[in-house]
Parts: C-alpha cells; sequence; structure tokens
C-alpha cells in the first residue's frame, strides 16, 4: 500500500487551508486534503465579507472594542489586538491574489453587520467566499509544489505513540490517515508538519447553514489524539437561513439587516425593538434568541425579513446571489419579506492553538473554524471568521516556516490495518444514528438550553456511542461511518461543556441560570482525560 510523502499537510480547502498551503509551497511539497471537491467548503458560501479595518471613520481601537463587547468577556484582548491590526495586510494579500472586492467610487464598498460600530465589511456583492476561494484556488493549483488530493476522508492523526501512553506535549504528529473514497482504501500521508484547517461541525445539528463536509472532523481527531477542545459549547446559530422546502442550508447573508432590513411575525409585526435597543443590528446570539422566542410564542414555522421598504435596483446590485435564489424559489424579494429561521452555523470553540496556530501537540497546527484562538469568546462579531482564517494560516505558515519543519526528513512508515473488518450489510444504522444524534443536538442543545434537555441528550448520546464503535471496528470504513463517528464524538463534547458551564454567557443560553455569572469568566476546556 503507498505511503505519500510531503514537506507539509494541509487538511481542508477553505480559505485558512488554502492560503497556508499558498505560503508554504515556496519552502516544500504540500498535500492538500479535501473530503469533496476544493472548492466545497464553509468559506465558500460566505456571504457577508471579511471584517478590517480599511475606512476613514474607521481605527483599530473600534474593530477591538466591538470584537471584545461581543465575545461577552470570553475573547483573548492580545489576540483580538493582534488579529485585527494585521487585518489590513492580509486584505492587501487577498487583493495580490486576485480578489476582486466590490468597490464605489473608487474605494471599497464597506457593508455593516451586527455588532459593529462602523462600516468596515469588505466584500464581493453578496459571494465573498466565493470570489476569495476563486482566487486562492487559483494561485493554488498553478503552483507545481501543491498537490490537491480531493474526496480523500481524514480518518485519524498518526502519532509517534498513542494517546493512553502519552499526553500531546510529548507525543508528536506524524501525518494524517485518510480514506481514498474511489478505492475504499485508507492511504498513510506523513509530513513533520500537518495543518489542520478542516472547518466547523455545523451537520451536528439537524438545520444548519453548513455545506455537507462540516462534520468536525479536525476537532474530532484531535480530541481523539487527546488535544484540548476549547469552548465548544459556544455554536453560533445564524438568525436567518431560508425557509423553504428546496433551500437546503441556503444562507441570507448578516449584510441585508445591515442594510436595513426588518424582522417581522407572521402578522407582519416587527418585534426586534422589544429584544434589544440595537434592533435588527444586534449581535447574532440576541436575533437568533429572539426569533426563537417568537417561534416557540406563535407557533409559527418562520419569521420574515422585510427588505420591500428598499429600492429594488439597490437590491439586485447589492444582493445578486440571494436575489437570484429566492426568485429561482418563486420568492421576489423586492416585493415581498424572506421567510427564514435560525441555523447553526459557527463554532467558536474548537482545538486549542495559540497565536501561531501551534497546538500543545509537535507537528500539529490547527487554523480557521477548527482552532480555538482566543479571538471570538463566547460570541463571534459577524464577518471576523475569515479574517481570522487569513491572519492566523499566513501565521501559521511562517511560524512552520521558522521552526524548518519541512527540513527534517520525513518519519518511518505508518500502515493502516483493517484487522478482522467486513463490508457493511446494515448501514440503515448509520442513517438512524446521524438522524438521531442531529434531532436531539437541535432538540436539546440548541439556542435556549435546560439542565434537563442537556441530561436527556447526555444520557441518549452516550448509547448511541457505544453502538457506534462496535459497528465502527466490526466493518471497513465508509465516509458515512467516518462523519457519524465524528459527529457522535463532538455531539457528547459540545453537551459536556454545556453541561458545565452554570451560566448564560454569549451563546449559551440556559434557562436554569439565565445571568451571567463571574465564576465561569473562563474558557471551558475538555480532553479525553477528563471525565
Amino acid at each position: 500500500m503507498p505511503i505519500y510523502r510531503f514537506d507539509f499537510i494541509v487538511v481542508g480547502s477553505g480559505a485558512a487551508g488554502l492560503l497556508a498551503a499558498h505560503n508554504l509551497a515556496g519552502s516544500g511539497r504540500v498535500a492538500v486534503l479535501t473530503k469533496r471537491d476544493p472548492e466545497i467548503s464553509n468559506s465558500g458560501l460566505a456571504q457577508g465579507g471579511i471584517a478590517a479595518v480599511t475606512g476613514p471613520d474607521d481605527n483599530f481601537d473600534l474593530h477591538v472594542a466591538d470584537t471584545l463587547r461581543t465575545g461577552a468577556g470570553l475573547s483573548d484582548p492580545r489576540v483580538v489586538r493582534m488579529a485585527i491590526s494585521e487585518g489590513p495586510a492580509r486584505i492587501q494579500e487577498l487583493l495580490d491574489l486576485g480578489t476582486r472586492f466590490s468597490v464605489k467610487d473608487g474605494a471599497f464598498e464597506l457593508g455593516l453587520e451586527g455588532g459593529h460600530s462602523r462600516r468596515r465589511v469588505l466584500h464581493a456583492a453578496d459571494s465573498t467566499g466565493r470570489e476569495m476561494e476563486r482566487a486562492l484556488l487559483e494561485a493554488c493549483r498553478a503552483d507545481k509544489n501543491i498537490t490537491f488530493f480531493p474526496h480523500y476522508s481524514a480518518v485519524d492523526l498518526i502519532l509517534a505513540s498513542r494517546p493512553a501512553r502519552v499526553k500531546p506535549k510529548g507525543n508528536r504528529c506524524l501525518g494524517v490517515y485518510a480514506l481514498e473514497e474511489a478505492t475504499g482504501k485508507v492511504r498513510s500521508f506523513l509530513a513533520p508538519a500537518t495543518v489542520l484547517a478542516s472547518g466547523g461541525a455545523g451537520k451536528v445539528y439537524r438545520y444548519t447553514s453548513n455545506p455537507d463536509v462540516t462534520t468536525g472532523d479536525g476537532m474530532a481527531m484531535a480530541y481523539r489524539a487527546g488535544l484540548e477542545l476549547v469552548n465548544m459549547e459556544f455554536v453560533q446559530f445564524h438568525p436567518t437561513c431560508l425557509y423553504h422546502p428546496q433551500a437546503k442550508s441556503f444562507l441570507i447573508s448578516e449584510a441585508l439587516r445591515g442594510e436595513g432590513g426588518i424582522l417581522r411575525d407572521s402578522e407582519g409585526r416587527a418585534f426586534m425593538k422589544a429584544y434589544s435597543r440595537y434592533q435588527e443590528l444586534a449581535p447574532r446570539d440576541v436575533v437568533a434568541r429572539a426569533i426563537d422566542s417568537e417561534l416557540k410564542r406563535t407557533g409559527a414555522d418562520c419569521v420574515f425579513l422585510d427588505m420591500t421598504h428598499l429600492k429594488p435596483a439597490f437590491l439586485r446590485k447589492r444582493f445578486p446571489m440571494i436575489h437570484a435564489k429566492c426568485l429561482s424559489l418563486g420568492i421576489d424579494m423586492t416585493r415581498a419579506p424572506i421567510p427564514v429561521v435560525p441555523a447553526a452555523h459557527f463554532f467558536c470553540g474548537g482545538v486549542r492553538s495559540d497565536e501561531h496556530g501551534r497546538t500543545a501537540m509537535p507537528g500539529l497546527y490547527a487554523i480557521g473554524e477548527v482552532a480555538h484562538t482566543g479571538l471570538h469568546g463566547a460570541n463571534r462579531l459577524a464577518s471576523n471568521s475569515l479574517l481570522e482564517a487569513c491572519v492566523f494560516a499566513r501565521r501559521a505558515a511562517e511560524a512552520i516556516k521558522d521552526a524548518r519543519a519541512g527540513r527534517r526528513g520525513s518519519p518511518g512508515p505508518a500502515h493502516w490495518t483493517t484487522g478482522n473488518a467486513r463490508p457493511s450489510d446494515e448501514a440503515v444504522i448509520i442513517k438512524h444514528n446521524w438522524d438521531e444524534i442531529r434531532t436531539l443536538m437541535w432538540n436539546y442543545v440548541g439556542i435556549v438550553r435546560s439542565d434537563k434537555r442537556l441530561a436527556r441528550a447526555s444520557a441518549r448520546v452516550k448509547v448511541i456511542s457505544e453502538e457506534i464503535i462496535k459497528y465502527y471496528w466490526d466493518f471497513l470504513l465508509t465516509r458515512d461511518l467516518l462523519e457519524l463517528r465524528n459527529i457522535a464524538c463532538l455531539a457528547d463534547v459540545i453537551i459536556r461543556s454545556a453541561r458545565s458551564r452554570r451560566e448564560s454567557r454569549g451563546l449559551h443560553y440556559t434557562v436554569d441560570y439565565p445571568a451571567p455569572s463571574k465564576k465561569f469568566l473562563k474558557p471551558t476546556v475538555i480532553d479525553r482525560y477528563r471525565k
């Protein structure tokens, strides 16, 4: 069985992974592993844009203050200032790579989103992520030192020692085992430096704005390797996803509310003024809880985002993709409100990493949504995610090169063994457990939580996890089985994190402890060694 040897391995092809690969390619050969085609990622679906200080009325202090306020006391002020101060340089890097942001009268057309005190969101109409991905993919595909491996699902990290024998600091990451979908074989990818840029875990929940690939693979692999997952209870639910039976996971950008969109209930009443003085421009956690409250109060299936008071020509130009998508489903946003509901969107927690993307395990880095850097705290400021991806991709690449990780030579062979595993004849078990986990996470560990709901979720996930573990070792691997194993792992971690935080802060709201507490003004840390 072949073993692939590279100088660097990058798991994931979102903005963080591609920018890291681009920056590493000048120092060695890079393998980029992607579960589907490289174009499919959370980054590619980002509509609103990337937040950075570029406007004449803006400055770093204002952006820092907005980020810290939204983070509800758990953002690391040092990391926040570092990331924001490096934002303009990363914007220039994206421009140099060919990214085309929207301009007006010779300057960037800056958007306003919830939680921001200034217009500072650079965008490419309403398809910013897709435009960034286009430019980054073109640059990476043109580089002879970068090799893409599409349809390879990461299975586990290859370690120098088993995590049961040694903690991460005394271990070392040697690479990644990955399932080749075309053959069903598990291949070994070895390199002195491995970068997890595998994105978030929105598919842990029944309703999500994320694509199907976001099953938390990097987070789960890191957890199994003994690394710490931090603040996993802080799951951001985007307030406005399109509510339509034919509109799977389609996001209605925060930018619509930034341009004056009004949220209304089924009777046409504008309700946000009852929940926040910022109304539609309140942070996402506030807006999502307000919508959830309205849906429970009225029994309605959705609320409505009203843009009809704005000029049709402006809406078609500013939001061409959203306008076209809605129109294809019979909704003309220039004439009728858009039906919307909240959905799981972004994980503020992840694998603990430092300001250079380094984890506690030598040879392993984590960047983008898979990582916890300290930037977001208990809630993410809109459009700070692409900023984080770019800042930490560059920083991780520089740290890897400074450590001369790519010049140490490749480690010895690491073959995957299948043991007595056999082809599955009961795939229905995977589907059933997949649906059950995602439904119970939505119902019990969603926007509003309680001790009783969390206890029920914990008990059921433990039973399901035992079934999955037995199934995993009995049968040959498939992508569906790998994803099920990972969402079960992360469901357990999210529940444990939520149960340990007996307060309400940021994205974590529980009816049993509705106020924040100074006792919990600290990160939540979970690893496989803590029970």
